[in-house]
């Protein structure tokens, strides 16, 4: 029996050398066929699906990936930035969120009315306020920024309560107005 066993194996050869005969073999067909051995049919040129790449047919890992869902926010900031339309968001948004830029107390005093340029036109409720606003208005323009972005608030045109007109209507007639009228 042993005498049998060893001609079966001495006709096949060994493992390893099978192996390696097969691992031969392959290469050439491979190189035949015009490709590099270890290369995938779908990387070949001029099969179908040669184009598509390897990450669409993978799985997601652990880490992010752009196959992967996206935060509604994320899409539209990226959006917004492939538009340019960054800066007119950043504006409105100094508008928005007035009240958490500058805090609840100058929010109730004051009151953006225009952003044009990088310049900022905020309304006072009261003289007082309007100066207050003055001597703040590094610290204003630093919250601004930090909110809502660099270079959208560059300055600051702080402007008092208005006095009333007495012009109403498309004429009128120059002068001082009405003034002891009201007997």
């Amino acid at each position: 029996m042993d005498n049998s066993s060893e001609v079966v194996e001495s006709d096949q050869g060994s493992g390893r050398d099978l192996a390696r005969e097969a691992l031969r073999d392959a290469q050439q067909r491979a190189r035949a066929r015009g490709t590099r051995p270890g290369q995938r049919r779908s990387e070949q040129q001029g099969t179908p699906g040669a184009d598509r790449s390897r990450a669409r047919r993978r799985w997601s890992a652990a880490g992010t990936d752009d196959r992967d869902p996206q935060p509604l926010g994320k899409l539209a900031a990226r959006v917004a930035k492939q538009r340019g339309w960054h800066n007119r968001l950043a504006s409105g948004r100094v508008f928005g969120q007035w009240e958490s830029l500058v805090g609840a107390e100058v929010a109730e005093h004051a009151k953006p009315v225009a952003l044009k340029d990088g310049e900022l036109t905020v309304q006072a409720g009261s003289t007082a306020w309007a100066t207050q606003l003055r001597l703040l208005q590094k610290q204003l323009l630093a919250k601004i920024a930090a909110g809502v972005g660099d270079g959208v608030v560059k300055r600051m045109r702080i402007q008092g309560p208005t006095k009333p007109s007495w012009r109403y209507g498309p004429r009128h007639i120059p002068g001082r107005g009405p003034r002891d009228t009201y007997g």
